[in-house]
């Protein structure tokens, strides 16, 4: 009976497995995981661990490698005007080229999927993740050039500008010798007064053959006309030396093309004309006895667009060069985020009157907020490291302005062999990580704990 009970008995606790034989959680002896660890660990050791530990005790010690430095690397940090610089703009690359890269990807990835060809969408707008940023740094150098000839942005700019504010195709044009002009507030108006039936001349010079207007033709001499005031503006130039006459049109001379022509009298604009192709131009008997001005809107200067590269502008354009690559990786993330929405919650809205801007707001980013975290964090520790696209796209003379600390750290430790202080550079960028790796760890806690 006694056996017979003991064999009904329910079986004990297992004897806990010896210390040779323990497995891990995956089925595998910790000694053999341990093993297999240990080449990453080493790696580790030395490709991170080691240089953190190193730059930590290099902060610490003189430039020339010899004493003890104390602090005094970290107060540079705090009082040297370059230093700061780069810690200024390196606050502006953390709010505002994470913020945009993600608002971008997220305003792509919601439109794409209304399109017919959101594939190909994709495919474009993500196609500049797979240039290198030295490689995106020359293009965008090329791009921001300050001749509108060359220069993208500079070529769109000054189109759209001068669709509004036409320049002048006479920027460097003055009076030649013996010219009955003389300079008046940017312009040049005649020395003397003019009358009906008189036929005046206004030569010019300065001109480059090559930049005179497309109308332009051979010059001709205006002939007198009863009750009105001819003339003609011409480029009183010929090439060669003892050819062509001064103060009269010669053969192979051209025509100011739409060269404009106001009569001033008394401080007023009484009447007002435009040259034809061969200079001529003709004025109402209104203006006889005022002075002929040739207003400086006939001499502006071109526009030559925006110093994109300049002080003031060089960091917001290096800022859209980056966003121009990486909009394209948040949106993928936040399409396949998207991807995993529930449609019905969407149709539930759209059925109880929701609007698309509702929608959008109040159901399809709220359920995309793990999502526009991960991109965000992820673009905003990328941030922190920038290098490539400052150090190439900034030319030498605003490189100071568009500093960061990467590049600060570069620049000291490698041309002005300042090690200290860029070792202290090397850990300022380490402290300023951490707090963003720690939301993100408590961030994926977080979301762990709510699978559960």
């Amino acid at each position: 009976m006694a056996s017979a009970a003991a064999a009904g008995a329910p079986p004990g606790p297992a004897a806990p497995p010896s210390a040779k034989s323990r497995k891990s959680v995956t089925g595998t002896r910790r000694a053999v995981a341990a093993l297999f660890l240990l080449p990453a660990l080493v790696l580790l050791g030395a490709l991170v661990v080691y240089p953190i530990g190193y730059s930590l005790v290099r902060s610490f010690v003189a430039d020339s490698g010899h004493g003890f430095a104390g602090t005094d690397n970290y107060k540079t940090l705090f009082v040297d005007d370059s230093i700061r610089t780069a810690f200024k703009n390196n606050v502006i690359w953390v709010v505002f080229a994470p913020t945009v890269s993600t608002a971008l990807g997220l305003v792509f990835a919601v439109l794409t999927e209304r399109v017919r060809w959101g594939t190909a969408f994709k495919l474009v707008v993500f196609m500049p993740m797979a240039i290198s940023m030295l490689a995106a740094g020359i293009i965008f150098r090329l791009v921001y050039d300050q001749d509108p000839h060359k220069g993208v942005a500079n070529a769109v700019w000054v189109g759209v500008h001068d669709t509004f504010a036409p320049s002048s195709a006479f920027p460097n044009a003055h009076p030649g010798r013996e010219s009955p002009l003389v300079a008046q507030q940017g312009g040049f108006i005649t020395r003397a007064t003019v009358r009906t039936g008189q036929a005046v001349t206004l030569p010019l010079v300065g001109v480059a053959p090559d930049q005179m207007p497309d109308g332009a033709k051979r010059a001709v001499a205006a002939g007198p006309e009863p009750g009105k005031i001819t003339g003609t503006t011409w480029q009183d130039f010929t090439r060669g030396k003892g050819v062509g006459r001064l103060g009269v049109p010669d053969p192979s001379e051209l025509g100011y093309a739409g060269m404009r022509i106001e009569a001033v009298k008394d401080g007023r604009v009484v009447a007002s004309t435009t040259a034809a192709g061969d200079g001529t131009f003709t004025l109402p008997a209104s203006a006889d006895g005022a002075r002929l001005r040739l207003p400086a809107s006939n001499f502006r200067q071109p526009y030559n667009g925006v110093s994109w590269l300049g002080p003031t502008l060089v960091t917001p354009a290096i800022i859209g060069a980056y966003v121009w690559m990486w909009a394209g990786f948040a949106m993928v993330l936040i399409a396949a985020g998207l991807a995993g929405v529930p449609r019905e919650l969407l149709e539930a809205a759209r059925v109880d009157g929701a609007t698309e801007w509702q929608v959008f707001r109040k159901v399809t980013v709220p359920l995309l907020a793990p999502v526009l975290a991960v991109v965000t964090v992820t673009l905003m520790i990328n941030v922190l490291k920038v290098f490539d696209l400052v150090y190439i796209i900034a030319p030498g003379s605003s490189q100071a302005d568009a500093n960061v600390l990467a590049l600060e750290l570069y620049r000291r430790g490698f041309a002005e062999d300042q090690p200290g202080v860029a070792s202290a550079i090397a850990v300022l960028l380490l402290v300023l990580v951490i707090p963003v790796m720690a939301f993100n760890i408590r961030r994926l806690r977080r979301e762990r704990e709510v699978r559960r």
